[in-house]
């Protein structure tokens, strides 16, 4: 193999979430459903909470589990400082992981985020994005960048970044197809 096989829209997204997670210093993050080896990657820096139906099996120091669904997150509104869901929301709704059938199972997980979010707080999010709102059942769903600006009205963009094929671009192009999207958003008062 001439180059060392890498999987591009993990590695951007992950790489692009640690580094604000490193800058932001939570005391504590919360992460809902994204990968469990970045998360416990980044669990050595600042203390991580990870929420998800499926128990992990392994121990790390500062890596804690609380078993919630994204659609009814086990926290009080406005509660939590910092909160990652990285490539999750587009798959509520499809029952491609034993879920029922929902037309609606990403706008409700976002919802469901936006909930627990303190006001001021940070989320870091990502989804598949695309020339227009698809489903490709019943793998994911994929978005415009308007529908998820319009999910997050109440928010700021504090950072944005789109990755289509091997590249990481500052902006949107949705003659470019599909891709995913990074944003990094403050919900606001």
């Amino acid at each position: 193999m001439k180059y060392t096989p890498l999987e591009p829209t993990y590695f951007f997204q992950d790489s692009w979430a640690a580094k604000h997670i490193f800058i932001l210093k939570p005391k504590h993050h919360y992460d809902v459903g994204s990968s469990v080896k970045t998360m416990g990657i980044l669990s050595q820096f600042t203390p991580i909470t990870l929420i998800d139906i499926r128990p992990i099996e392994l121990e790390l120091p500062n890596l804690y589990f609380k078993k919630g669904s994204i659609l009814s997150l086990p926290f009080k509104d406005n509660s939590l400082d910092t909160i990652s869901s990285l490539c999750v929301v587009e798959h509520i709704g499809l029952g491609r992981y034993g879920d029922e059938i929902d037309a609606y199972g990403s706008e409700k997980a976002i919802k469901e985020l936006k909930r627990v979010l303190k006001i001021g707080g940070v989320i870091l999010f990502s989804v598949p994005v695309d020339d227009d709102n698809k489903i490709y059942f019943n793998a994911h769903r994929a978005f415009t960048r308007s529908y998820i600006l319009e999910l997050f009205c109440d928010f700021e963009v504090l950072d944005e970044k789109y990755h289509y094929g091997k590249d990481l671009c500052g902006e949107y192009d949705k003659l470019k197809g599909f891709g995913t999207g990074l944003y990094m958003l403050r919900k606001l008062g």
